[in-house]
């Protein structure tokens, strides 16, 4: 229940975050730092600096392996690899222009070691949170760098109020004293564990393993949009209002992309005027259940391997 509560956390700080509620930004900013913050424990700054890039360039990869122009959500190598040109793409940063062992094995198994990976996400989420929050890191060069020309919106709210969050889940975590050191950090683990899987879930099936394009051959912004998102449905004895419900509105990825600022509860409307618009311009628009969707994800994971493999062999035959 823990996890399930942290995950309809994120989706009600993603509404007030993107100024979904309130006309007033500063109010959104402040619902989203008590949604955010305070009760899920991840930083606002640290999220905006994320997502911000993920909206503007989604799908996008970055132009080499150390610029920052690139989309940070498919940002996973060597762990997960979204096209081929992702896979090699950390062959620039060795002296011998050659994969890593580490790298080759993690490629290949990466369609049975996805779910496991999004298992630790809300981890790493919280980790990135914390140094952002506090000033003593930062997730990418790009996050440096905006944090260091703008530092943070909330200098004094961000950090009191994830160390706030911290405090109550060691003492729910501990129930106030009276669970063991190692039961305690069981239960604590395995709730945030969960609820990565439940977040992490939701943003696989909106974009991962749908198309990913090089900066030079980008379509414009709405193609972008469109052909890179995943719309959710239901499906497989899943009923439509718990997608709704379970998505936190994340369901119509296709038309939050289109219209950011768009509250969650308008976004069925839209859907019917973007489909006709897509169908009109012959423009792909993709939306599958949660079982076909998730199968898609790691069916494009295990074509990725196998092209990697390939070109290996091709490349170094003596392997």
């Amino acid at each position: 229940l823990l996890g399930l509560f942290w995950q309809q956390c994120g989706w009600l700080a993603h509404d007030f975050l993107h100024h979904q509620v309130f006309q007033k930004r500063v109010y959104g900013d402040m619902a989203g730092l008590f949604w955010g913050n305070l009760m899920q424990g991840f930083s606002v700054a640290w999220w905006k600096n994320k997502h911000n890039g993920h909206h503007a360039v989604t799908n996008l990869h970055s132009t080499s392996a150390e610029s920052q122009d690139g989309d940070p959500d498919i940002d996973t190598m060597p762990l997960l690899a979204w096209s081929l040109r992702h896979a090699q793409s950390l062959r620039a940063l060795e002296k011998d222009g050659k994969d890593t062992a580490i790298t080759r094995f993690l490629i290949k198994y990466q369609a049975f070691t996805y779910f496991p990976i999004l298992l630790l996400a809300r981890i790493s989420w919280l980790r990135e949170s914390f140094k952002a929050a506090l000033g003593i890191g930062a997730a990418s060069e790009n996050a440096k760098e905006e944090f260091k020309r703008k530092g943070l919106s909330y200098p004094i709210a961000e950090p009191a109020l994830l160390l706030a969050f911290h405090a109550w889940n060691f003492a729910l975590s501990c129930k106030f004293g009276q669970w063991s050191l190692a039961y305690s950090a069981m239960y604590y683990f395995t709730a945030a564990c969960f609820s990565g899987l439940l977040l992490a879930l939701v943003f696989g099936l909106g974009h991962n393993g749908m198309p990913t394009y090089d900066a030079e051959r980008r379509p414009d912004f709405w193609k972008l949009q469109v052909t890179t998102t995943r719309n959710i449905t239901g499906g497989h004895g899943i009923p439509q209002w718990f997608v709704d419900w379970f998505c936190g509105g994340l369901q119509y990825q296709v038309e939050h992309h289109l219209f950011p600022t768009m509250p969650r509860h308008n976004l069925a409307k839209c859907h019917v005027l973007v489909d006709s618009f897509c169908k009109k311009w012959g423009v792909t628009y993709h939306a599958a259940d949660m079982v076909d969707g998730n199968r898609e994800v790691v069916q494009h994971l295990a074509s990725v391997s196998h092209d990697f493999i390939s070109e290996m062999i091709k490349e170094f035959p003596a392997m």
